[in-house]
């Protein structure tokens, strides 16, 4: 596969996953309700296996790649560990996830009901991914990239390619960025049809920070969404894929996205994770505006999150 996946790429992983993954739904809301003046079209992909689109691209990987018979490993705060288990498990490969002892809770159990090994290891993601790559060092198994890896990012394209033939005309599309895959497929797939829009956090900016520099360059990471955008460097594939198509950077800050989250639950009673709402938050904030009577389509692009009251359960998405 070429570095940036291609359409014809992007058609094939879809037929390759179609049976592993579910087809998310697309809802639409006239934008008057929610104080903006645009029409809005949200996909609502947290209600994907696992809870999150990671899914696709793991899924993408087991499917079309040899697979070693000592499994899979993978180094992750929660989404991609959980897809890989759920792709390894679909498969019939062992899993052996690395996570950081500060991981939320509710990912972890997900990994557990995914019968899968879990390590947790160190305080940070960087103390995970050591303890994979030890791992890796002395096991001949299969290493799956969370996000810079072509044939992750195929899969995590097929996103926009639903959304795009569900969704009908879209004036530009908005998503999360954290190390590029879901945001990179986006722009691989929509072209120059499309703009695309990556949002993130002050905290988890690397895009932004790639954008000025001009190249990846490499983030502090912290904040609401340290967990799932906190990549500290945006993927080469990814930012090939995104400055190729010169889609527009916005950054809101933590306070704003738990704002748009909030409100994402009491508008639509939608539950995300804080990062997932930072393209509403673009748009509530104003940080982004469209043009008047636009219609925008907003990828909510994961919800494993504990839920006051119900614990990690409530963010179980059963497949």
């Amino acid at each position: 596969m070429s570095t940036v996946p291609t359409a014809t790429q992007i058609e094939a992983a879809a037929a390759a996953i179609a049976p592993h993954v579910r087809r998310t739904p697309i809802i639409e809301v006239p934008g008057d309700t929610l104080g903006i003046d645009a029409t809005l079209v949200f996909k609502l992909e947290y209600l994907q296996v696992t809870g999150a689109f990671k899914a696709r691209g793991a899924v993408h990987y087991v499917a079309t790649q040899p697979v070693s018979d000592a499994g899979v490993v993978a180094a992750s705060g929660g989404n991609h560990g959980a897809a890989v288990a759920y792709a390894a498990h679909r498969f019939g490969h062992d899993a052996h996830i690395f996570v950081p002892t500060t991981a939320n809770p509710a990912k972890v159990e997900r990994l557990v009901s995914l019968e899968a090994n879990v390590h947790s290891i160190g305080l940070t993601y960087g103390d995970a991914a050591d303890a994979a790559a030890e791992y890796l060092a002395e096991h001949d198994a299969t290493s799956i990239a969370a996000f810079d890896d072509p044939i992750v990012m195929a899969g995590a394209a097929t996103v926009a390619r639903e959304f795009e033939a569900d969704a009908g005309h879209l004036d530009a599309m908005m998503l999360a960025v954290g190390g590029g895959g879901l945001a990179g497929g986006a722009a691989a797939w929509c072209g120059d049809r499309i703009p695309i829009v990556g949002c993130e956090t002050v905290g988890t900016a690397s895009y932004a920070a790639a954008v000025e520099a001009g190249a990846p360059v490499t983030v502090p990471v912290s904040g609401v969404a340290a967990d799932h955008l906190g990549a500290r460097r945006i993927g080469d594939t990814p930012w090939a894929a995104l400055s190729g198509a010169h889609a527009e950077s916005i950054v809101v800050t933590d306070d704003e996205v738990l704002d748009a989250q909030a409100r994402l639950w009491r508008l639509l009673r939608v539950v995300v994770e804080p990062g997932v709402a930072a393209p509403f938050a673009a748009l509530h904030t104003g940080r982004w505006k469209p043009e008047p009577g636009a219609r925008i389509g907003v990828v909510l692009c994961g919800a494993n999150v504990v839920v006051p009251g119900l614990g990690a359960q409530a963010s179980r998405s059963e497949s």
